[in-house]
């Protein structure tokens, strides 16, 4: 599958956003390293606080769908004329399950960006941070 065709799936995904306060609808699609794509958009409420985006429901769909290994994910947005990054709690999720993973990020007038995760959060918190051991 090529980039074109992940942001492609991002797209109609953001067709599902539920963004009724912003209008800021965002959809991802993420690519297993089975070639398995989940697709999710974001979902606002009337209290921020518990609004979720695109990326995490992505992912959350992923991992309880028992994915742990993944390749790349797109995101898109509905205003081409930025430059689209991972809000620090989409990261910080992304960062545990994939710091390495390709993100395909939307740029102006559509262009594809490609970053590492681990390059938009160089220091992910992990368990080492709060004095536990994962093992």
């Amino acid at each position: 599958m090529t980039d074109e065709e992940l942001m492609q799936m991002a797209m109609e995904a953001r067709e599902s956003a539920h963004a009724p306060y912003s209008s800021f609808k965002v959809g991802a699609a993420l690519e297993t390293l089975e070639g398995e794509i989940f697709r999710a958009a974001n979902v606002e409420n009337a209290s921020y606080g518990l609004s979720c985006c695109a990326e995490r429901n992505a992912m959350f769909a992923a991992v309880s769908a028992g994915k742990r290994g993944f390749r790349r994910m797109a995101v898109v947005s509905s205003d081409s004329g930025i430059s689209l990054r991972p809000c620090g709690a989409c990261l910080q999720v992304l960062w545990e399950f994939a710091p390495d993973m390709d993100l395909l990020l939307q740029g102006p007038g559509g262009r594809i960006e490609r970053r590492k995760v681990r390059d938009l959060l160089p220091e992910g918190f992990t368990f080492d941070y709060a004095g536990e051991n994962t093992t």
